[in-house]
């Protein structure tokens, strides 16, 4: 994984945990448990980080709500 891959990565779980008032280490894991991050912000990279930290967050909720996952 690129450098600037794993900044997106972190810079949107950081955003994640702001906006549901979580913890880091806990939207981590359920993006991760739920396949989020090797399945659909990693591959979609460079359409993403062209879009607004809130449109990708929205996109993230949708995933994991697809999924089931709570966070």
């Amino acid at each position: 994984m690129s450098s600037e891959i794993f900044s997106f990565v972190i810079y949107m779980i950081h955003a994640c945990a702001n906006r549901w008032r979580k913890t880091p280490a806990r939207v981590y894991f359920a993006l991760k448990q739920s396949g989020c991050l090797n399945y659909y912000l990693i591959p979609n990279y460079d359409i993403l980080h062209t879009q607004s930290t809130d449109f990708v967050v929205k996109d993230i909720e949708e995933y994991l709500a697809q999924k089931e996952v709570i966070v």
